[in-house]
């Protein structure tokens, strides 16, 4: 995945300690899709993937910081959204990245379907911690 941390690109940071915070990113990151005029169908795809990867950072790795940015990649534009915690990592990457597979009481969306409803996906994880990276382009 393209680094998307660059100068000149505009992110908000927004820190998830709580459930309330999750619903706040899940906000910021509708209406950064909102404001790029990304469609509705991408919007919710977007927006669910967030909801998830959020709620997991705040599960699984205590909480941690959601970063949103509008990006431009070769004239096309979408929103890259980063979630970062500093939690015990994931054991078992392949197994999360299983369809159906949940640790806990959750759908078993998680990683898989996000994955899926996004255009890039990036996971790093290791004993300090879980980064997830990933970008909706608008079409």
């Amino acid at each position: 995945m393209k680094d998307f941390g660059a100068a000149g690109v505009t992110a908000e940071a927004i820190p998830v300690a709580n459930s309330s915070d999750v619903v706040s990113a899940r906000q910021t990151v509708r209406n950064f899709s909102q404001r790029s005029g990304m469609s509705l169908v991408h919007q919710t795809k977007l927006v669910t993937a967030a909801s998830e990867l959020g709620r997991n950072m705040l599960i699984y790795g205590g909480g941690g910081v959601v970063r949103v940015a509008a990006v431009t990649d070769g004239g096309r534009s979408g929103i890259f959204v980063e979630f970062r915690d500093q939690g015990p990592g994931i054991g078992d990457i392949e197994l999360a990245m299983t369809d159906g597979w949940t640790s806990g009481n959750g759908m078993g969306l998680g990683l898989s379907g996000a994955k899926r409803l996004v255009d890039e996906f990036d996971i790093e994880t290791g004993p300090s911690g879980t980064t997830v990276r990933i970008v909706k382009w608008g079409r």
